[in-house]
């Protein structure tokens, strides 16, 4: 893993963003869990215990991280085999497909867009794009507030945490990263369906996300004094509300966020027609408006940028160089 390489992805990513008609591995992840998961489901039978489940479950998670991770230090060690520029290209590739900005903000522009000039259904139906919960009852106030919401969460799975992991282990490191991101965003919920079988998948993303959900809330923190928002209370707001989500990791973002623009976030949702009565964070804070969304989509790419840096900082710290 070369700094050079990873400073040209970043760079890359920022420019093309992900092409609807290009192929991703993310997709090529999701259609192998949706493939093994239907293939234990097979073996378990009609009527499994929640043992059988978990255990089903288990194999689901671990077999597909250690399956993706084996692929992709096989492709590059097959590219490299082949030449030099071969692996060069076929890490630079994987480096780019592993970071999701460009896609991040670009979403959130056209929502905010679409609120500006004035098509409430038209924004809640990119916002239904980006998010979990119904957007239908939304108001202005709350579309705003879930675009914040989204911006601060997936700023942290989107490119905190597979930096991080590829300052540790290079692109492998990284993908087994994105495996573990994959299986939680398709089998890691508490509905009938995946009480017991997605339970693994949970709790392994909650593992691998807590180091990069802390992380990122200190680097919005940091933006917060660099752009003039109200540091202290970002700070404050991360280490009293980062705790109130029954995930151990999405509200550390979303209350450094929120402490630093001053607005609430959170609160009760529907999602799937279910309420879901979430505690609101920084809940004394104001409304969400349209300034707010500029702010926070400003402080993400200053927050990715600090990330950037420590990122190369490491490679460069253990590599001894640019690796041109």
């Amino acid at each position: 893993m070369t700094a050079f390489l990873t400073l040209l992805a970043f760079i890359g990513e920022w420019i093309l963003g992900d092409p609807q008609r290009w192929p991703h591995p993310v997709r090529a992840i999701g259609r192998l869990i949706s493939f093994a998961e239907a293939d234990i489901r097979q073996k378990l039978g009609p009527n499994p215990t929640p043992e059988r489940l978990r255990l089903g479950g288990a194999c689901l998670a671990i077999g597909t991280v250690l399956t993706v991770m084996a692929v992709t230090a096989l492709l590059l060690a097959l590219a490299g085999a082949l030449w030099s520029l071969v692996w060069f290209v076929t890490a630079l590739y994987l480096v780019y497909a592993a970071l999701c900005l460009r896609d991040l903000y670009y979403q959130t522009w056209r929502v905010e867009k679409a609120l500006r000039d004035g098509f409430l259904d038209e924004a809640r139906r990119r916002l239904s794009w980006v998010v979990g919960r119904d957007t239908d009852r939304l108001d202005e106030a709350g579309v705003r507030r879930a675009l914040i919401e989204t911006l601060a969460e997936n700023f942290s799975d989107g490119l905190v945490a597979p930096m991080f992991y590829l300052a540790l282990g290079g692109p492998v490191a990284a993908w087994g990263y994105k495996a573990v991101n994959t299986l939680d965003s398709m089998v890691g919920y508490k509905n009938e369906k995946y009480l017991h079988l997605g339970r693994f998948s949970a709790k392994l993303d909650d593992a691998a996300n807590f180091i990069p959900a802390r992380l990122a809330a200190l680097l919005l923190v940091a933006v917060a004094r660099l752009r003039g928002h109200d540091w202290r209370a970002a700070w404050r707001l991360w280490r009293r509300d980062g705790r109130l989500h029954t995930s151990p990791n999405s509200a550390q973002t979303e209350a450094a966020m929120a402490g630093a623009l001053g607005l609430w976030l959170g609160g009760p949702g529907y999602y799937g027609g279910v309420l879901s009565d979430k505690p609101k964070i920084n809940a004394e804070g104001g409304e969400a408006h349209s300034g707010m969304v500029w702010a926070a989509e400003e402080m993400m790419i200053g927050a990715a940028i600090l990330m950037l840096g420590l990122t190369v900082a490491t490679l460069l710290l253990f590599t001894g160089g640019w690796g041109w």
